[in-house]
């Protein structure tokens, strides 16, 4: 079974976990990969007695992060899921290399996307988490910082099939400390909820099915809406006054599930996206020999590899550019998002993986992949196994790396 399809049944899950304390699980769905450590919360779980207190690591690098949200409208195209909202809207996080010392901190999202969220699950208001709450966990990235001098890589992240985008904040603050502009893209009515330009938080349209939804299509909308921000960032800063400290020369793509399927599908469209990582995501499709022949890493959980092998393994020859394939032992699913650092933080049980080592692992291996790829700066950690991680396995070491 393939790994995106079960987020329709999972991902909101995870976070309805975090505030139901009912330690609703996997065992529900229909997949055959293995499940997530909070199976067991149904037995060993208890409504919270605390009020949640969600915290994201801090980032590692030398800058600040700063953030900014801005509202795009595709007036070339009617939305894909709910035509009769009109153009495609887009909420997209723009994160970026800022001076430390500077800005308010920035709210993990909007009462609206938190309350999305607790509204999509039926949570009921004992569950110990508030969208108030939820809204203000700890990002480390802050509103209004002055930013660096310069410019920087362009890193486009798109999330798993019903996460906001703010699940991968984790990571977009980690890249901007080392010196890349991040675009947390919302996919609109695919998740628990953007909020849009007109203060209105959109409902999941194809959360709930519809059975035999075209997870190509989902991907081949994806690379439309990133291409389509590509433009808005590149031309001029009218869609962001801090456009100017973007190198439109160098433009890489991350994305988690679903979105790591996105990824390989704008790389085939979009010649501008020079990098791709896809974490833990089946591709929709399989790429065709020489459709990306620029550099892309596979980073995924060890154990989902059985269940999903063949994609992953008939995706590898079509590879022709530099390419790694790394395997995580311990991880799940949601190791490689925020999700699991903050069922942990509401205090369910997790993957064998801690969560830390989880987003510290996901963070060190893209920003090394986008260094050696996008600024031409080759560290050691892409060569091979390390003694520091020893839980990142290398696939196909006996490959070329080029």
């Amino acid at each position: 079974m393939k790994r995106n399809r079960r987020i329709s049944a999972v991902a909101a899950l995870a976070l309805a976990a975090i505030v139901t304390g009912t330690g609703t699980g996997f065992a529900a769905t229909t997949t055959s990969v293995a499940t997530h450590a909070f199976d067991t919360a149904t037995a060993t779980a208890t409504a919270p007695t605390r009020s949640f207190q969600g915290a994201l690591p801090a980032p590692t690098g030398p800058y600040a992060a700063g953030e900014d949200v801005i509202h795009l409208t595709d007036t070339s195209r009617p939305d894909p899921w709910v035509p009769s909202s009109g153009p495609r809207q887009l909420t997209v996080t723009m994160v970026y290399p800022a001076v430390p010392g500077t800005g308010t901190p920035a709210p993990y999202m909007t009462l609206g996307e938190a309350a999305g969220v607790l509204q999509r699950r039926k949570l009921p208001t004992s569950s110990g988490v508030t969208p108030q709450n939820l809204s203000s966990v700890t990002t480390h990235a802050f509103d209004g910082a002055r930013p660096q001098h310069g410019k920087h890589p362009l890193v486009v992240l798109s999330a798993a099939y019903e996460n906001p985008r703010m699940t991968l904040t984790s990571l977009a603050t980690d890249l901007a400390s080392h010196g890349y502009v991040v675009a947390l893209v919302g996919h609109t009515y695919e998740d628990s909820g953007e909020t849009l330009a007109n203060g209105q938080t959109s409902p999941c349209a194809i959360c709930d099915g519809p059975a035999g939804l075209d997870f190509d299509a989902v991907a081949a909308g994806r690379a439309l809406d990133v291409s389509f921000v590509i433009d808005r960032l590149t031309h001029g800063n009218s869609a962001w006054p801090l456009a100017h400290l973007i190198d439109k020369h160098e433009i890489g793509m991350a994305g988690h599930s679903i979105g790591g399927a996105a990824a390989a599908a704008t790389m085939i469209a979009d010649p501008r996206v020079r990098a791709g990582v896809n974490m833990d995501g089946s591709f929709h499709p399989v790429p065709m020999p020489g459709q990306i022949d620029r550099p892309f890493l596979m980073l995924g959980a060890a154990d989902n590899l059985s269940a999903d092998g063949d994609n992953w393994g008939r995706t590898w020859p079509a590879l022709g550019g530099y390419k790694k394939w790394l395997t995580v032992t311990g991880a799940d699913h949601f190791s490689f998002s925020d999700l699991d650092l903050l069922l942990e933080e509401a205090g369910f049980p997790t993957a064998p993986l801690s969560p830390e080592r989880g987003v510290a692992i996901t963070r060190e291996y893209v920003t090394a992949f986008f260094d050696q790829t996008l600024k031409g700066i080759h560290g050691p950690l892409l060569d091979g196994p390390s003694p520091t991680n020893p839980e990142v396995l290398f696939q196909h070491q006996d490959e070329s790396d080029h």
